[in-house]
């Protein structure tokens, strides 16, 4: 059984890694890491906190058993203590098994619903 971690992407930077070929979260080159949620729940979690509002989000889900050996995810605690899976690395467009859109709640900007990507 896979392990799917998740990972919010604006549109945009998920279709330019597309066309490189890899995906590098502008974390990456901040932080030294992509950041991910260990499941959806999580992941809606962090949405509702960091993007209310934002209509140009993706949820990668992405088999970390098909990430490229350099790119190796470590679980670590936030400032909160909370665990996140974090990407050491960049992402390759086939370890992405699934993307969907998140779309803000017309009545509630800090509520996202998933819905296939276009």
């Amino acid at each position: 059984m896979p392990s799917i971690i998740y990972h919010l992407a604006f549109r945009a930077d998920w279709e330019a890694g597309l066309a490189a070929g890899e995906y590098r979260a502008p974390s990456l080159a901040e932080e030294g890491f992509i950041h991910a949620s260990g499941d959806e729940e999580q992941m809606l979690r962090v949405a509702a906190r960091l993007f209310t509002g934002r209509d140009d989000l993706l949820v990668l889900d992405v088999d970390t058993d098909k990430l490229p050996e350099d790119s190796p995810v470590i679980r670590e605690p936030a400032r909160s203590g909370e665990i996140f899976p974090h990407v050491y690395g960049p992402i390759n467009p086939n370890s992405v098994v699934r993307v969907r859109a998140l779309v803000p709640d017309a009545s509630d900007p800090g509520t996202f619903t998933l819905a296939d990507a276009d």
